[in-house]
């Protein structure tokens, strides 16, 4: 098992004196990672030792907690739709710059300038990705945190998203939680499935514990992999799920201190997204060669 607990905050953007004792009243009670919206304070740069920024690292600091905090900066008198990822001692661990601004975005004075390449930042309960509202129409950036080994993606957005993420979630086969300016929170399972799907007329609060050692297969070449794997440690992990109609299945630790995903490489189990990249780099291989 490897536990997060996850708290998404949605909300229009308002002034950080509002938001800063939700913050604190969710961090009292535990949370690993916390969420904010796109451009939460609205359209006014900040920088990183502003007002909501400086808020947030004290709050991060304060509970032991990371939180996603996207805010519009300026860097060499260039607008950024930024989303910074404060760690647990209050530091700066990495700034994910939008890559795809939404064209109201131009507008704006100074214009937003689109970042160049994807985030993923690797916690201490797995690795972390980070992705912006309109990054959702382009497969690229998804695709990229895939690449980078993602194994949850935070989407902080001005809206809802919906149908397009689950689309990523189960090509991927990462979590995705939503923070959202539409009041609402979807958090995505590796399966494509939807967890949670709540909403509020105020600022809605999620809460949610994700474990991110569960593992997806497919039955290609693993299944007497697995048979032997749970003759051998059936008391330690299960198959929660078999999907039928793709042929793939999820394991899942049963105790804590046991990795799913780690006792299966030893038993020689291949994760999907690593079959679906072997296989594509074996036939393109092959392809080249003429075969």
């Amino acid at each position: 098992m490897r536990p997060v607990r996850v708290v998404s905050l949605s909300f229009y953007p308002c002034s950080h004196e509002k938001i800063a004792p939700l913050v604190d009243a969710e961090g009292s009670g535990g949370v690993d990672l916390l969420v904010l919206p796109e451009t939460w304070t609205g359209n006014e740069p900040e920088q990183l030792d502003g007002p909501a920024v400086t808020a947030m690292v004290t709050m991060a600091k304060k509970h032991r907690m990371y939180i996603v905090c996207p805010v519009y900066r300026l860097v060499s008198g260039q607008r950024l739709n930024s989303t910074i990822l404060i760690g647990r001692s209050g530091e700066i661990c990495g700034i994910y710059d939008k890559m795809y601004p939404y064209w109201d975005e131009f507008n704006l004075t100074p214009p937003a300038r689109p970042g160049t390449k994807p985030f993923v930042y690797e916690t201490d309960f797995g690795k972390l990705g980070l992705a912006t509202c309109f990054d959702a129409n382009f497969p690229e950036v998804w695709q990229g945190l895939a690449d980078a080994g993602a194994e949850l993606v935070v989407w902080s957005s001005a809206y809802s998203g919906g149908r397009t993420l689950a689309t990523y979630a189960i090509i991927h086969h990462y979590y995705i939680v939503t923070s959202t300016w539409t009041r609402d929170c979807l958090v995505y399972d590796i399966t494509g499935d939807i967890l949670m799907d709540e909403r509020s007329e105020d600022v809605n609060v999620s809460r949610i514990r994700l474990d991110l050692d569960r593992g997806i297969y497919h039955v290609n070449f693993n299944t007497d992999k697995l048979e032997k794997l749970l003759q051998e440690h059936g008391g330690d992990v299960e198959r929660e799920r078999y999907l039928e109609r793709e042929e793939w299945f999820v394991l899942k630790a049963k105790h804590p201190g046991v990795s799913v995903r780690e006792l299966a490489r030893t038993y020689g189990l291949e994760e999907l997204r690593e079959y679906i990249r072997r296989s594509r780099r074996e036939i393109n291989q092959m392809r080249e060669g003429g075969i």
